[in-house]
């Protein structure tokens, strides 16, 4: 079992819908997944929380911080904004499913220069 873990992640869809990529950084370690199926850039940010939190439940995390970008996505798991989205809902019930043991989770919000996940999936697509 470890103590504190943060976790960031990103997802996005090229063009948007379209193909799916997201990242997770945590321990200067990036988990990048490429060609996750096609959707919008909702579901990427929604699969990329999911992958966070399975990495912090598989290491034993008590206390997580899950840091992104998508405000939308962070204050949905947060429970502050509802999720009317339908085919959204089932990402946030199993984020909710997959944290459940975890003793204290947080999600933060911040700005995309400051998302380390985020920054993995730029330095892919250069401008």
């Amino acid at each position: 079992m470890t103590g504190r873990m943060t976790l960031y992640f990103d997802g996005g869809a090229r063009p948007n819908p379209g193909r799916m990529e997201i990242a997770v950084v945590t321990g200067g370690r990036s988990h990048i997944r490429d060609d996750v199926g096609q959707g919008d850039n909702c579901t990427a940010e929604w699969l990329a929380l999911r992958l966070a939190a399975e990495i912090a439940r598989d290491a034993g995390a008590q206390d997580v911080l899950f840091v992104g970008d998508a405000r939308t996505i962070v204050e949905q798991a947060l429970g502050h904004w509802t999720c009317r989205s339908a085919h959204l809902k089932p990402h946030l019930a199993a984020y909710r499913e997959t944290v459940a043991g975890i003793a204290r989770v947080h999600v933060k919000h911040v700005g995309r220069s400051k998302n380390l996940a985020g920054q993995a999936l730029a330095r892919r697509h250069p401008r």
